[in-house]
């Protein structure tokens, strides 16, 4: 582990993942609005959005998967030394991180079972930029409709359909993130 692994976390740890972890809950709650998220400086390639939702979310009992584009010694240092999550292959995920190519196929990932469909994946994809326009979103915590850029829309139709089994998604971009949770319905403008 080299020393760049050792920094880079919070500064001031309460507050930023307090501010990290309410950003989180409320793009989650309300799907398709843009979040802002500071104070964690992560080894390339991971976004500072998403080094955040690492470092707020993850700990000794959630395994991460990094996908082949975020695969790196320095990433995987920096993950185990600030918040002791085990890495994980996807089949064990319980957040997986990376760019929307790199994540493929989906079907690797846990979406829950009858029993405890909390026992899912959720996916941290990195995108190169966010933005309130795209593909029309409705659903719980949507007034009447939101719109976000997304990856593409099948993947997303196709895991609404499996409420309430599922992966929930955040997209993160700089410091920027949103969220889709498996509640949303995706519709093509």
């Amino acid at each position: 582990m080299d020393a760049a692994s050792l920094s880079g976390g919070f500064a001031d740890t309460a507050r930023e993942a307090a501010r990290a972890f309410r950003a989180s809950l409320d793009a989650m709650a309300r799907p398709g609005t843009l979040h802002t998220v500071t104070g964690a400086l992560p080894p390339a390639p991971l976004s500072p959005a998403a080094g955040a939702l690492i470092l707020t979310l993850a700990d000794t009992t959630t395994g991460v998967h990094l996908a082949p584009s975020h695969d790196v010694a320095a990433l995987r240092d920096w993950i185990t030394f600030h918040t002791g999550a085990p890495l994980v292959g996807p089949e064990a995920a319980v957040f997986a991180v990376g760019t929307w190519a790199s994540l493929q196929p989906l079907d690797r990932f846990p979406i829950g079972r009858a029993d405890y469909p909390d026992r899912s994946a959720t996916l941290i994809v990195e995108m190169p930029a966010l933005a309130a326009s795209g593909v029309r979103l409705t659903g719980p915590g949507i007034k009447e409709t939101a719109q976000l850029s997304l990856p593409e829309t099948e993947a997303f139709l196709q895991n609404a359909q499996r409420f309430p089994l599922g992966l929930d998604f955040f997209f993160t971009a700089g410091d920027q993130l949103a969220a889709l949770p498996r509640t949303t319905k995706v519709e093509p403008n």
